[in-house]
């Protein structure tokens, strides 16, 4: 079997671009990217802060977490058709918070760089996509329907946040999905997101704290230091993170959305990325599953690619413009982003739902939804890549029969 998945054929040319874009596209990939760039920024600064970066350290994260990742975003939904987003892991950013408190960030970056040749061995070994093709789809998704569904309760919970908007977002959601008229023109998510912008600006929720800075990032370049206590305590941690939880979303949204995701070739890149991203101060690489989720929750199936490719382009900008897409993206109020972005994946969580306890191997697909629903971490490692674990080991005890069936045919 081949490393590489072939890439679609014939190539995409610029007037297939021109030629699949609408407004369903546009929509998608830019709440997509405002998903991307406002709570995981925050989790970055946060990360960052705590741990004693200062701004310049801060800057190269964004740039290489962002630009980066934008660049691998428009090269994997070109070669194979498919909304596919890539950034950097926030469990990853997650697990380096408490480490940065007693190792040197030289011996994070070493790290980091370690972690990212581990992934392109195992994606060049091919052991990524034969580990993928061993838990079978209702587990894979109980553990997506489990990382999905605090968004989905954040539409709830922004009436507590910020009653105006989120009144102002889904009331626009809902009448632009009942009323054809409307969804024809504009669809439902891009309504939603620009009556959400107006309410804000009118109200002046939607307001900046100090000038804006019109800059470019400067990124800065690290000497990695390999030390046993850090490659010890972060590297398999790293490497499940990305592999055992986040990849495994992003990749389960495509299967479900009818594609055929590039599993090798996305754990490659990822493990490409990650040395790229590690030399830059970032943590490592991973497909997205929520901004995956959100390009394929409308329009054509054959016409997502491009929502892949303004994501790219979006993320390829945010990352360059580092200093003034910070400020702007912080501004917008949580409630905002956490509703638009629970109404943008009402749908694929719907199917997951569908998905997971629809077929057979329910028990399993239960146990995986409870355990990642519960956010436990043991061993440093998140309660998605548990929910796996715990998901198969009750179909192999209780539903083996029917565990044996999806694996052997």
């Amino acid at each position: 079997m081949a490393i590489f998945e072939k890439a679609v054929r014939p190539r995409v040319r610029w007037r297939d671009v021109t030629a699949s874009y609408d407004r369903h596209m546009l929509a998608n990939a830019l709440v997509a990217f405002l998903f991307s760039v406002t709570g995981p920024l925050v989790i970055l600064l946060a990360v960052a802060t705590q741990g004693g970066l200062d701004r310049e350290h801060i800057a190269s994260w964004i740039f290489a977490g962002y630009a980066i990742g934008g660049v691998l975003s428009i090269i994997a939904s070109v070669a194979y058709r498919q909304p596919i987003g890539i950034a950097w892991s926030i469990p990853g950013a997650v697990l380096i918070g408490p480490a940065l408190q007693h190792l040197a960030f030289s011996e994070i970056v070493g790290a980091y760089l370690a972690t990212g040749a581990l992934m392109l061995a195992l994606g060049l070994t091919g052991v990524a996509r034969r580990a993928m093709a061993r838990v079978p789809m209702p587990i894979v998704m109980g553990m997506v329907s489990g990382v999905f569904l605090p968004f989905g309760i954040r539409i709830v919970t922004g009436f507590i946040d910020d009653t105006l908007i989120a009144f102002a977002v889904v009331a626009s959601f809902l009448a632009a999905s009942a009323v054809p008229a409307i969804g024809r023109v504009v669809p439902p998510v891009l309504t939603a997101l620009i009556v959400g912008i107006g309410v804000m600006l009118l109200s002046g929720h939607f307001a900046f704290n100090e000038p804006l800075r019109w800059a470019l990032a400067q990124p800065r370049l690290y000497q990695p230091t390999f030390s046993g206590r850090a490659l010890f305590e972060l590297v398999i941690p790293l490497a499940v993170a990305v592999l055992g939880i986040q990849n495994p979303q992003g990749i389960a949204i495509l299967k479900s959305s009818g594609y055929a995701p590039p599993v090798n070739t996305l754990t490659i890149m990822c493990g490409v990325g990650t040395l790229f991203f590690g030399i830059f101060g970032a943590v490592p690489t991973t497909v997205t599953g929520p901004s995956n989720a959100i390009m394929c929750s409308s329009g054509s199936r054959e016409q997502r690619f491009v929502a892949g490719i303004i994501y790219g382009l979006l993320l390829l900008s945010f990352g360059l413009l580092a200093p003034l897409a910070t400020q702007v993206g912080l501004a917008l109020p949580t409630a905002f982003i956490g509703v638009l972005g629970g109404l943008s994946m009402l749908r694929v969580l719907q199917g997951a739902l569908v998905a997971t306890f629809g077929h057979e191997l329910t028990l399993g697909a239960l146990a995986t939804f409870l355990v990642t629903v519960s956010g436990v971490t043991i061993f440093n490692i998140g309660a998605p890549f548990w929910g796996l674990v715990f998901g198969l080991g009750t179909s192999w005890l209780l539903e083996r029969d029917a565990l044996r069936k999806v694996w052997y045919g």
